[in-house]
């Protein structure tokens, strides 16, 4: 298989904005079916990625439960991730249950308030009263990218996310993009 490279992922609000708005990325359903074939579509991309981009990668898709995010699908895409990469999924997954837009959008709303990367973490914790469970830095959400709003058309909200975790973050968010916008254009 050929090397299919991924663009780079826009760091602009107005354009990441306007691509999780897109009809490009509105599911018309999404049920377990459709989870598992686009779950395969991700990792198959993952997989022709070049070795520059390419790193074994945790996919998960959950839909949104009443209590907790009930996961419908979820795979490593070869050996070698870590524990680690199920705790980014969830803190990604939590971020866009809370907020209802992409955690690297999300990144980028407060990069443009701080313009520091370096203390775009701390800005995030601080402008939105976040705590910490063990009482260091917040552990409940993430704002690398990865994790992707699930939208249906005639549905209001979020109903499920989509989320990448091994790759480097504006690549994790990039192949669930670009993937869904594949996806549904079949």
């Amino acid at each position: 298989m050929e090397d299919k490279r991924l663009a780079p992922a826009s760091t602009d609000l107005r354009e990441l904005t306007a691509q999780e708005s897109s009809a490009a990325v509105i599911f018309p359903s999404f049920t377990a079916t459709t989870a598992w074939t686009l779950g395969q579509a991700l990792r198959t991309r993952i997989l022709a990625l070049p070795p520059d981009q390419r790193k074994p990668a945790l996919i998960s898709i959950a839909l949104i439960g009443a209590l907790e995010p009930h996961v419908i699908f979820q795979s490593a895409t070869e050996p070698g991730t870590l524990a680690d990469n199920e705790v980014w999924v969830r803190r990604k997954r939590n971020t866009v249950l809370r907020w209802g837009v992409s955690s690297w959008l999300m990144r980028h709303k407060i990069l443009a308030s701080t313009g520091e990367a370096e203390e775009v973490e701390a800005v995030f914790v601080r402008k939105h009263a976040l705590a910490a469970s063990s009482g260091g830095a917040a552990d409940q959400f993430a704002i690398h990218g990865g994790a992707f709003p699930v939208r249906v058309r005639g549905v209001d909200g979020v109903v499920g996310v989509v989320v990448v975790s091994g790759l480097r973050q504006e690549d994790d968010h990039q192949v669930v993009f670009e993937t869904i916008r594949e996806f549904l254009r079949q």
